[in-house]
């Protein structure tokens, strides 16, 4: 297949109702209104796709992921091309299994693999889920994936499309969202076509995503463990299980030890403004509205759940809504400061954020 080349699956351009009705047809049942039906030949084409050097978008529970065999440089290299993404900018790698993520991490100097007695308990707990833990990498991990540092971040997504490609190729995935740098992240099939266009070779569609963000992004390698992304999973479930967890500082322009550290990042192209009084920019605009009004009429406005987990399904969604209707803002009426607030209000900080 030539490089560049876009495939989609039935859920995408040219799916037939033949597709639907194959005998192979795997049901996976997500936890969303409708169960999907893949073929066990969509998930095939994927994985020998991706034994191959090539890139597949595929659904997880946060975000839509740009897949690529996570043992193979140049496959990983693709990415970064893909996705214009700068080589400090590390890449999570994707496991179907804890045996699978084990066998990743380094080894101590007594030759036992560095999987500390916290990693065993997180699993445990939140595996498969949106969790992302920080280790000592193995040789096998190309250092592109983890711009260079000794640490790899693993995670076990519970999308069962996502398992099953995982299983299917063999390998372990190194997936970021799959769109550009710096910009909105994917919660659809569409999104993820719209944004890279033909440079993903084969796109699997899930439907929406139902965490709505990206992994909470644990590093397990100090002395205490760091959080250094907020995300699905919440910074107060994880001390029910560690105890006490320091916040990381601000990265430099080196190599960063965990992806979405940026600034600026989870971007529309339009401008986003916070407020919290229900003012906004002259011009025409859309707002995302928690609970106060806008003080004047006449713009688009979006209404945005209450609750932390629903409002954090809904975020960029109703971001990617905004932006499509070429206003000329989008402001953001801003929900509580409350701790379980906290990865919503990292996205949002991110987004507005102006050089």
């Amino acid at each position: 297949m030539a490089a560049g080349r876009r495939h989609n699956s039935r859920h995408g351009a040219g799916a037939t109702d033949t597709d639907a009705t194959d005998a192979s047809a795997t049901v996976l049942r997500l936890k969303l209104a409708v169960p999907l039906i893949l073929s066990a030949a969509e998930i095939g084409t994927a994985a020998r796709l991706l034994r191959n050097g090539r890139l597949v978008a595929f659904p997880t529970e946060t975000v839509y992921g740009l897949g690529a065999n996570a043992l193979d440089a140049d496959a990983v290299a693709r990415i970064y091309v893909s996705k214009r993404r700068p080589p400090t900018s590390p890449l999570i790698v994707h496991v179907a299994s804890i045996e699978m993520a084990r066998a990743l991490v380094g080894k101590t100097a007594a030759g036992a693999r560095a999987w500390p007695e916290s990693a065993e308990r997180l699993t445990q707990k939140f595996w498969p889920g949106p969790l992302t833990l920080v280790l000592t990498k193995s040789d096998a991990i190309p250092r592109s994936v983890t711009a260079g540092l000794p640490t790899v971040g693993l995670r076990m997504p519970s999308h069962p499309v996502a398992l099953a490609l995982i299983r299917a190729a063999g390998v372990p995935l190194a997936a970021p969202s799959a769109n550009r740098f710096t910009e909105l992240s994917p919660t659809t099939a569409e999104h993820v076509r719209r944004s890279l266009g033909s440079d993903v070779d084969y796109v699997l569609d899930g439907g929406p995503c139902e965490v709505g963000i990206e992994s909470t992004v644990l590093s397990l390698v100090g002395v205490r463990p760091v959080l250094l992304r907020p995300g699905g999973i919440s910074r107060s479930e994880l001390e029910l299980v560690l105890g006490p967890i320091d916040s990381a500082e601000a990265p430099s322009n080196d190599a960063h030890p965990s992806p979405g550290m940026q600034a600026r990042h989870y971007s529309p192209r339009t401008p986003l403004f916070l407020v919290s009084d229900g003012e906004a920019p002259e011009g025409r605009g859309v707002y995302l509205q928690y609970t106060r009004p806008l003080h004047r009429a006449g713009d688009k406005l979006i209404q945005m759940p209450l609750s932390a987990g629903d409002y954090a399904t809904r975020l960029y969604s109703a971001l990617h809504e905004a932006d499509d209707a070429n206003a000329d803002w989008i402001a953001v009426d801003l929900p509580p400061a409350l701790p379980e607030w906290e990865a919503v209000h990292d996205r949002l900080r991110r987004a507005a954020f102006r050089d």
